[in-house]
């Protein structure tokens, strides 16, 4: 994925996370159950606490002296009054399908039906190679935060959609128009045409806390205004998906179609977007991530005020501090941001940043794996002054670093080896020299770092962070040389790639 928050690279076992839309566009929807007792009477939304159950009293001669009774949360209340601003979201799109088999021809069987003819012919436009364009459905859930029809939900939800319809749980349904959406963070903000609707209070979710209370209202597989409850497991879980969200993880129940929804603390305050969950089934299985409120509040006010959204920038690439690191470079503990490179030009560059600093607190907020940094980093500004605690040489070091956009062009190092660092449009590679400290670390002589891969090498499998070590079997050590050579070619070159320690080549078409 590309990254466009904080230029971090992440090292992360594996997950397979599945977005929980049911059938986001590029797939057609199942069978929907219908739910005939979803009406509930609209009401202003309030922010009491969730009153508590009493739990009964155990008898005096078998109780422990430590024993503390616990309640149970009652959510009837919490339920009542905030379902009202919670809505179903189906969306349509398209996506193109042909009649034609293998080599063009008609699928097998369908060369003697006598109505194939017939219903082809009224099947919609088709292009020239027998395409035509069939429509997709998909749905999710979202929340109302304003009483003119403002409503969050997330970005997969709305993905490529060309008509989105919002359903209110009072069954009335609105056409919906897409204000913004922001994939790094998974956020969205729609409009639909009302007034006077509920809306639903908002918490804070950095004052949640472990263990706490939490509950879920969403539309899982069409199933309008569906509750389900659990406690949060942690907070500010990276997740290997390129995102940078310092999620919240639930063991709330959340399947396809509850994505977009709210999360609900006992307060009756939203405090996250379900967004995703973990899963080998493609349903539950005990993990679920909410994008956390302060989080898409930022972007909301992003989208609404300007249209679009800025994230910051520092400007390094990072991997996980193990024992092994944690030895060499004389740590108490294996923990902290390892910076493996600095962007050139970029903010950390600017810094005093270095390859082999070890960043271990942000604005004082202790960072324990590699990425806390990007996560607590999502949730500052370009143009955010941070402080960063560098363990350098045996010793921390303070250092001020004012963060960029991450929108902005890769910063130029002020020579010709790092000039324009594009190879051109015919490409697409970001390119720079190896630092002497990398070629110690790499044990690679000579090379040039891909800062960021786009166009036809993007296309063809580069990746940032590679390092490109040939093209047609001849070694490049500059820019220019690239260049030229890439110049020279009428079709595709061979770039001889080092990918950790593993060397591939890869062909990209030029022409």
């Amino acid at each position: 994925m590309q990254t466009e928050g904080v230029n971090i690279g992440i090292t992360a076992k594996r997950l397979t996370l599945a977005l929980a839309a049911a059938g986001v566009i590029g797939g057609a929807v199942g069978a929907i159950a219908v739910n005939h007792n979803n009406a509930v009477a609209s009401g202003a939304a309030a922010s009491a606490p969730v009153a508590l159950a009493a739990a009964p009293a155990a008898p005096a001669a078998s109780a422990a002296p430590s024993q503390v009774p616990v309640a149970l949360p009652d959510f009837t209340q919490l339920v009542s009054r905030n379902g009202p601003a919670v809505v179903n979201i189906r969306v349509m799109g398209s996506t193109k399908t042909s009649f034609s088999g293998a080599q063009g021809r008609m699928p097998r069987g369908l060369e003697d039906d006598p109505f194939f003819e017939f219903f082809r012919r009224f099947q919609g436009q088709q292009d020239p190679r027998g395409q035509r364009d069939v429509p997709v459905f998909g749905a999710g859930s979202g929340f109302i935060i304003s009483p003119d029809g403002v409503i969050l939900t997330n970005a997969h939800v709305v993905r490529d959609a060309k008509e989105v319809t919002v359903k209110l749980q009072d069954r009335r349904e609105y056409r919906a128009k897409v204000m913004g959406s922001d994939p790094k963070t998974d956020v969205a903000v729609l409009k639909i045409d009302a007034k006077n609707l509920p809306v639903v209070p908002i918490g804070k979710s950095r004052d949640l806390k472990v263990g706490e209370w939490v509950l879920a209202i969403g539309s899982p597989f069409g199933l309008d205004s569906s509750v389900t409850v659990g406690v949060v497991s942690a907070k500010g879980r990276s997740l290997p998906d390129d995102s940078n969200v310092p999620f919240i993880q639930t063991d709330v129940a959340v399947n396809p179609g509850n994505s977009g929804g709210p999360l609900f603390n006992t307060r009756g305050e939203v405090v996250g977007i379900n967004s995703q969950i973990y899963s080998q089934t493609g349903g539950y299985q005990g993990l679920s991530f909410a994008i956390p409120i302060d989080l898409a509040y930022r972007i909301k006010d992003q989208i609404v005020s300007t249209g679009k959204v800025q994230h910051a920038k520092l400007g390094v690439t990072i991997q996980e501090v193990n024992q092994g690191f944690a030895d060499s470079f004389k740590l108490e503990s294996p923990e902290g941001a390892l910076v493996s490179n600095v962007e050139r030009g970029g903010p950390a560059d600017k810094a005093g940043l270095k390859s082999g600093d070890v960043v271990r607190k942000l604005n004082g907020q202790p960072i324990v794996a590699s990425g806390d940094l990007p996560a607590m980093l999502s949730l500052a500004k370009p143009g955010d002054k941070v402080t960063l605690d560098v363990w350098r040489d045996g010793k921390i070091v303070q250092i001020d670093a004012r963060l960029g956009n991450a929108s902005d062009k890769l910063a130029d190092a002020g020579n010709d080896e790092a000039d324009d660092a594009d190879t051109g449009s015919r490409l697409g590679l970001a390119l720079r020299p190896l630092e002497p400290a990398e070629r110690r670390q790499s044990g690679i002589a000579s090379g040039l770092v891909i800062e960021d891969a786009g166009g036809a090498a993007a296309n063809a499998g580069v990746q940032p962070g590679d390092v490109l070590l040939s093209i047609n079997g001849r070694p490049v050590t500059s820019v220019n040389q690239v260049r030229d050579m890439v110049g020279k070619s009428t079709k595709s070159v061979a770039l001889l790639i080092q990918r950790g320690n593993d060397k591939i080549f890869i062909p990209v078409r030029v022409g």
